[in-house]
């Protein structure tokens, strides 16, 4: 594998090796690998004229395995006078120069600088169950011992599961004593473990090489199965790349055994090197059928990722229903980095999603999906940082025949913060790309259009306040499809409407005008001066993750907010939320907000979408004249969107629409 996982669960390290070694029972050291497994790396680091020495040898077989392919000067040592006894009978025939004899590890009798190899499989994991100071000060005399008996530029080659103490104690000893630590992680024995159907963890080769002083720590790492060590500056950033392979590896053996607890498993993989996700993967787990395929990768183009179908938990279970797949490895790509065509992403992720497959897959070769036959691309138009929402980008993206150019906030990559379709026109220079100021991408904004229509009609000059401008297209939009209103868009950003207006079309006239303050201010002040709009639109993202609401910010929905929107609108006009939660929880109480402020409260929730638009009133509205108004004001943004050639997908589907508003 040439990508390194990192789990998108949290987990202890306490919890998954207390599994594992429920799991493991009393089985002993198989788990680490014998001498075939072991040996492609074993020859890299002992040359057949070294002096070895094996701690801890146990019954292993690794030193007659080493000592038949021409490593004559081969010491075993165990503190078990049984099994040396055992391993001298067996071998003293036809093995007569392999040398096994009972000793402590800890209190060795050879002569300093005896040896040019000390070789531990699994002893240092069974000396070290703990990190009690007892323990340490054990494995310190032990690491000492190692050091006397090593000649210099000699190593110290351990095989190990590496639980978290362990690996801090050789960090802690070696690298600071001048030598160089090198970790390399074993794939072969851990396909050896997973073939016999027992569950593994990563088995990793540890090589320590003794100087007498180096100028600098020297930490390299290969945890894929590529040649290519990567040089490290600090010990805790080995800590922590082992710590992600760990638990990676639990969360993939866990899908091997088991079903999916919660229908769905993420994880990043990543290049050597570089901490930059290169793809996520979610594992999609459905119910069982017969029928369906049992596993099968999608691979996202670029550019679809934040589509509902592929961005959240229910959209990627209904993928996996409709390609009739048991369970399903959906694919995403991120930006930064060059993937190829189809074939080379396909080739780069073999290894990857074959460890997400069932144990009982029947079919080895695993069917890729897509939506098309290439990788898709994205374009990046423009870099920022705002000192509001953070770094953003703007990026152009192709989906199907149509361009399209794109917002967002890197603190959360897949939410589309603004969306505008690009059209070609012919200029005197030649053809040119501008936005499309009269298609809306963001479904919810046609919901809010047509609330605004509403609010706005039979009015030969109505006023619009929106809060919140994002990249422009809602006001662009509005003052397109209902050219007898005059719109005020407020943000507190004034980078957002430099990105409006450069990268999305936007243009302020006598009715269209951008106000940079505090949305919440600026009502307060048309509340001081007594000022009215027919219709107020909330459309305001929210930075705060930690509510389980997106759109909009907490403060917005406060009592005094809401009274001064109350006022603001009067008896005639209509405030436009555009509510977003990700913990359904939250709704009851702010529906008991809203209706505690305004008599009628209309809402009607997106089908693939989080969004919902909520159409409120300071009076009492009659049901049916309610669903009348909306249903004209339908009928009007359709006749709109096919004047202007709008896609069949822009239209609201009226029956559907008024069907499935809640009114109260």
């Amino acid at each position: 594998m040439n990508l390194l996982p990192k789990s998108h669960e949290e987990f202890s390290q306490k919890e998954y090796w207390d599994t594992f070694f429920k799991k493991r029972g009393s089985k002993a050291f198989e788990w680490y690998g014998e001498y075939p497994e072991l040996s492609g790396h074993l020859h890299k680091y002992i040359k057949k004229q070294d002096d070895i020495l094996i701690t801890g040898c146990g019954n292993s077989t690794l030193g007659r395995d080493l000592y038949d392919i021409g490593y004559n000067n081969v010491t075993n040592i165990d503190i078990s006078q049984v099994v040396i006894r055992q391993m001298l009978s067996q071998n003293e025939k036809e093995r007569p120069n392999l040398k096994y004899l009972q000793m402590d590890a800890l209190d060795m009798s050879f002569n300093d600088e005896s040896f040019s190899v000390v070789l531990d499989k699994g002893t240092l994991d069974a000396l070290m169950p703990d990190d009690c100071p007892e323990t340490v000060a054990k494995i310190t005399k032990y690491f000492d011992e190692i050091q006397r008996v090593l000649k210099l530029a000699g190593r110290y080659i351990c095989v190990s599961l590496l639980q978290e103490h362990i690996l801090k104690m050789l960090l802690n000893y070696f690298p600071t004593n001048n030598w160089m630590f090198r970790i390399v992680r074993c794939f072969e024995a851990e396909a050896k473990t997973s073939e016999n159907g027992e569950n593994t963890m990563p088995v990793f080769l540890v090589i320590c090489t003794k100087f007498k002083i180096l100028p600098r720590k020297i930490l390299e790492v290969n945890l894929t199965s590529s040649e290519k060590m990567e040089r490290l500056e600090a010990i805790d950033e080995i800590a922590r790349q082992i710590a992600s392979v760990q638990q990676a590896a639990f969360v993939c053996s866990g899908l091997k055994r088991s079903s999916i607890e919660g229908g769905e498993v993420s994880l990043d993989l990543c290049r050597p090197g570089d901490p930059r996700p290169r793809f996520t993967v979610h594992v999609v787990e459905t119910t069982s059928s017969a029928r369906n395929s049992q596993y099968a990768a999608f691979i996202v183009p670029q550019g679809r990722e934040a589509e509902w179908l592929f961005s959240t938990k229910s959209g990627r279970q209904h993928l996996a229903k409709v390609t009739k797949t048991n369970r399903l490895a959906i694919v995403t790509m991120h930006r930064g980095h060059d993937y190829g065509n189809f074939e080379q992403v396909q080739a780069e992720l073999g290894d990857a999603v074959c460890s997400f497959a069932p144990a009982d897959l029947k079919n080895p070769k695993i069917p890729y999906l897509s939506l098309g036959a290439d990788v898709g691309s994205r374009t990046v138009k423009h870099e920022g940082l705002s000192q509001f929402s953070g770094s953003y980008i703007v990026e152009d993206v192709a989906v199907d025949q149509n361009k399209f150019r794109r917002l967002f906030y890197l603190s959360s990559q897949l939410v589309i913060q603004s969306e505008a379709k690009l059209k070609t026109i012919k200029t005197r220079k030649g053809p040119k790309e501008i936005v499309d100021l009269a298609h809306l991408t963001c479904k919810h904004h046609i919901y809010m259009s047509v609330a605004t229509s509403m609010a706005c009609m039979d009015k030969e000059k109505g006023s619009v306040v929106v809060v919140g401008l994002g990249g422009g297209g809602l006001c662009s939009f509005l003052g397109k499809f209902l050219p007898q209103i005059r719109v005020s868009a407020v943000d507190i950003d004034p980078e957002m409407l430099e990105v409006a207006t450069k990268w999305f079309g936007l243009s302020q006239n006598e009715r269209l005008q951008v106000i940079i303050q505090d949305g919440i201010k600026y009502l307060e002040e048309m509340t001081a001066k007594n000022q009215k709009s027919d219709a107020i639109l909330f459309d305001v993202d929210s930075k705060d993750s930690t509510i389980g609401m997106s759109c909009p910010p907490r403060q917005f929905l406060e009592e005094a907010v809401l009274e001064n929107v109350a006022k603001i609108i009067g008896v005639s006009g209509f405030f436009i939320l555009n509510l977003v939660l990700r913990e359904a929880n939250l709704r009851p109480a702010i529906v008991e907000t809203l209706s505690g402020k305004f008599q009628t409260v209309v809402s009607y929730r997106l089908a693939e979408d989080l969004n919902e638009i909520f159409v409120c009133a300071k009076v009492k509205l009659d049901e049916e004249l309610v669903k009348k108004k909306l249903g004209d004001a339908s009928r009007d943004i359709n006749i709109f969107f096919k004047k202007n050639h709008s896609n069949c997908d822009d239209f609201v589907e009226i029956n559907e629409y008024l069907n499935n508003l809640k009114i109260s």
